[in-house]
Order: structure tokens, then sequence, then C-alpha cells
């Protein structure tokens, strides 16, 4: 049988990120906002600041740094940046010669929010990778640069915390964060914006002066707006992000050891698989209903069930089998486990194969992905969340498209990804991340690696979600079952009218109600429309 890699798989499980943060307009650095909102470094920046151009050496290797080889960009340099004055100087340049800016952390954004033919100017974050503790605001001041994989290792070994963000250690935490910050601890402890306490964000205002500024949640923070935005807004939409600070709501005290959450010496690791030459028809509707249900009972902040993460992930024949993949932590990690899998498997005719071992936590949370697998791919990706489980009739859907024969033509996956516990006890309004009410997040995806195969995969992942989703209007339009869209794993086509045939608006599907403050953020932040992209939050009219 043919297995995939358990790291690429969940490298391309959890990468997804919005690595592009801003892009750009006109004007000049007017210094910061206010006394408050510049905070100086705690060491000097880690190398100069440079611009590549097409001659340098180094040229090739920042321009192929995003994840999705489908997309390439051809800018007149890359501004290479690694404090804040540094991001200030390079945005400030490229405004006043006119030039079109995307930013770079980690280069995990699936779209060509950054790899676009517009983009004049790239500024590279990846020389800011600073963290430490701020006494003064007791929490972390994370730069934006840093990986996931060194975030975890620094702050656990440092102070034996971590927050709950992504699997793939090689995303950067840019994007990730803004985006929400969706993970395997994200049932126990929430989204990583639900401990996001303050942000610095580069801007540029309506005099097209480049300003910083620093939004904080306290209550007496003018800017908390700004804030705001960036709890779930995603990238490219209000400015340049140059360091993010990090506490737990409610926190108490000024030991960095208790500010943020305490993750669990180990957890227990599993994986369950169904070869496709054993999986019928009938175990494979029992496998995907049976999945959706055990998640809508077990998704109640605080409930037992919390304490397990999963992903169903439905390959298709090509990739020879179904698997579930997880985690779960906790004195009853072992009985929680075999209740799932018996709710899992329950009637199912098909065997299967279950591994499961116990590995330390940090060691479990930096191997859990390598996205150096999945780099190079070219991949087509589109979500769902689900406030409940598949209908038998959408299950027959992905049943007829994953189980077609190989030689049939293109064919990809469907990932049904754990969420709730956590996150759902935040209201939707109190940050910018509206699904909070949702137990699944539905992943659409196909990939390949020659640009030959794109337009194939591309179709065969657009009809599977126009079919899924039939009954309203080809998208997961919210209602009592759907929940929309993440934006961390953005679409374009969700606002192409060519493709999004639906009477619901592509920023509905990401934001919901939320997207009328957005666009008053976006007003009061970047009124010129500076930083945009497919995607990005629009001006209000």
């Amino acid at each position: 049988m043919n297995m995939p890699d358990r790291r690429a798989v969940l490298a391309g499980l959890t990468a997804g990120a919005v690595g592009g943060l801003a892009t750009g307009g006109v004007g000049g650095w007017a210094g910061p906002r206010s006394a408050a909102a510049a905070t100086p470094a705690a060491c000097p920046p880690s190398m100069p600041g440079d611009k590549v151009g097409r001659r340098d050496t180094r040229y090739p290797d920042l321009v192929a740094r995003g994840s999705n080889r489908r997309f390439r960009a051809s800018p007149d340099y890359i501004h290479l940046a690694s404090s804040t004055d540094q991001v200030v100087a390079a945005v400030a340049e490229a405004v006043r010669a006119g030039k079109r800016i995307a930013v770079r952390s980690g280069g995990g954004c699936f779209a060509d929010f950054v790899d676009n033919p517009d983009t004049e100017v790239i500024i590279d974050l990846a020389g800011m990778t600073g963290l430490r503790y701020d006494p003064a605001r007791r929490a972390f001041a994370v730069e934006p640069g840093i990986q996931l994989g060194e975030l975890y290792r620094r702050l656990f070994l440092g102070w034996g915390v971590t927050v709950p963000l992504g699997s793939c250690p090689e995303v950067g935490a840019g994007g990730h964060i803004m985006g929400g910050g969706h993970g395997a601890m994200s049932r126990l402890h929430g989204l990583g914006v639900d401990h996001l306490y303050a942000v610095e964000v580069v801007t540029v205002d309506a005099a097209n002066e480049v300003r910083v500024t620093v939004a904080t949640r306290e209550p007496h923070n003018p800017h908390r707006d700004l804030l705001w935005a960036h709890t779930g807004g995603g990238g490219g939409n209000f400015g340049v992000v140059t360091r993010y600070w990090l506490r737990t709501p409610g926190a108490a005290g000024d030991d960095p050891r208790h500010l943020l959450p305490r993750p669990p010496a180990r957890v227990l690791d599993f994986q369950l698989l169904w070869g496709w030459d054993r999986l019928d028809h009938e175990s494979f509707t029992r496998l995907v209903r049976q999945h959706g249900g055990w998640h809508a009972a077990n998704s109640a902040p605080g409930s037992p069930g919390t304490a397990l993460h999963s992903a169903l992930l439905l390959f298709g024949t090509k990739l020879g089998a179904v698997i579930v993949k997880g985690q779960v932590v906790g004195p009853q990690a072992e009985r929680t486990l075999a209740g799932y899998v018996a709710a899992l498997t329950a009637g199912m005719s098909a065997p299967h194969h279950l591994e499961q071992a116990y590995r330390p936590w940090l060691e479990n949370q930096t191997s859990a992905g390598d996205s150096e697998e999945t780099l190079g791919s070219r991949f087509v990706v589109k979500t769902g969340y689900l406030r409940d489980r598949f209908t038998d009739a959408q299950i027959q859907v992905l049943w007829e498209f994953l189980s077609a024969r190989p030689e049939a033509g293109p064919q990809g996956a469907l990932w049904l990804v754990s969420t709730g516990g956590k996150v759902n006890a935040v209201r939707p309004g109190d940050t910018a991340v509206a699904q909070r009410d949702c137990v699944l997040k539905a992943i659409f995806t196909a990939s390949g690696s020659s640009a030959e195969e794109d337009a194939a995969h591309q179709q065969w992942v657009r009809d599977l979600y126009r079919k899924v989703y039939a009954t309203t209007g080809g998208v997961p339009s919210h209602d009592a079952r759907n929940g929309g869209c993440y934006i961390n794993y953005p679409d374009p086509d969700l606002a192409d009218p060519e493709q999004n045939t639906s009477s619901v608006p592509w920023h509905d599907l990401y934001y919901g109600t939320n997207y009328a403050r957005l666009q008053r953020v976006k007003r009061t932040w970047d009124p010129r429309d500076h930083f945009r992209h497919a995607l990005s939050v629009r001006p209000p009219d």
C-alpha cells in the first residue's frame, strides 16, 4: 500500500498562513504616531537592510520562497528587513516611487497575494526572528519572521509555555497569527489570536506618511480597533506587522511562566488507516458520517473530547489510503482515544490499522510537519467550516470523486480537521474570526508537480466543491450546517463572479458580520487602499 509520508501530510494540513502582510502606496515616514507607538528592539537587527535586485545571486532564492509554485513574482527587487526601522525605510522608499508592494514573512501564502505579476517590490521579513519576554507589557514579543517550530522551542525551553498555533514548523508567525492561528492545541486553548495582547504595525495614512503604531487590547488604548482587525482579519489589509505581543487574557502576575498556556509533558500520537483496496462504499459512508457526528457531539468548550485533535484525510484512490491522524492529551488519553476509534469504526466492514504511541510534547509539536516536503508543489485549496457533519448526499459526492479509478483522471483529497472546543468559547465579534460555533474545517485540495497539470487539478477541486455545496449555491454559505471559509487558506475564486455564482459575497464567507467593522478599520488605517490583494478588505463606499 502506498503510504503518504506522515510529515508531508501534516505539513499540508496546517501550513496555511497568509505570508503577504501588506501591499503599498505612496509616502514617506512620519515617525511614530505616539510616544507609546515605537518599541525599541531588544537587540540590534540580525542583519542589515538590503535591496536585492535581479542581478544579485540571492534573487532566485528569494523570489522562490513562496510555498505554492503555481505562482511566481518577478519584482524589481526584494528588500530584506530585520527591524521595524528597516521596514519603515523599505515602505517609504517603495511608496515614494509608486511601486506595488507585497510582504513576505514565512512564505506560506497559498494564493498569489505576494507572488503576483503586479508585485514590484517584496519586503522580506525572514530576518525578523526575535522573541523575548517584555516585562513592561507582561507579554512575549514575537517578530513576524520567526518560524513556528522555533517559536515553540524557545517558548517551551525558556519558560515552559506555548501558544496554540499550527503544526508546520517552517511556517512564519507573521501571516499565520493574523489569519487566526489554528492548530492541534486550539480545542483546549483557543486560537492563537485569542492570546494576542498587542501588535505593532507600519501603516500609510491619508497624507501618504508612513507611521508606526502599537495597538493593545487595554480598554484605554485608542487603537484597539487596529488590534482587533489583526485577530483574524488576515494579511495584506491594513499595514505591515512588525511585532506581536502574546499573553493569555486573564493571566495574572508578572511571572512569564504563567502568562501563556502550559503544554503537557507528552501527547498520545495516533494514526488510523484504511486501504482503498478494502474500503467499500458503506464503510466509507459510515466513516465520514460517524467522524462528523463524533465532532458534533464532542466539541463544546470544556468537554472531555476536546483533549483530542484529529484530521480525517480522505485521499483518493491514487494515494491508496484514507487516514485519520491526531493526538490526545491528559490522564485519560488512552480511554478517550479508544472511545473515538470505536465511534468512528462502528458498523464498518473494512478493516483498519491503528498505531499509537506517547511522544514528548515538544518533539511532537516540532516534527508534525515539514514544509520542505510540500514546497515546490503546485496546489489548489478551498475550504469550508462545518457546524455539523456532512449530509449523506454530500458524502455520496465525496465517494464518487475519491473512489474513482486512478486512471480516470486527476484526483485530490478532502481533509476534515478538528476545531471547536475553546475556540467556540469566544463570541464571533470579540475577534475578527467569525467562525466560533463550528466543529470541523473542510479542506479541498489537489496538487501536482508540473504546470501542465494545474488546470486539471484546479477543475477537479472546483467541481468537487460546487457539488458538495450544491444546495447552498456552490459555496459553504452561513446556515445551520455551514460556517463559511478560512482566510488563512485563501481562495480568490470566491471573489470571481464567474466562479462564485451564488448570491453570497466572498467577504461574508470569510468574515460574516465582522466585515463592516473591518471596513471601518480599513478607512481609518489605510484610507487610500495602498495595502491590497485579491481578497483584501475593501474600503467602504
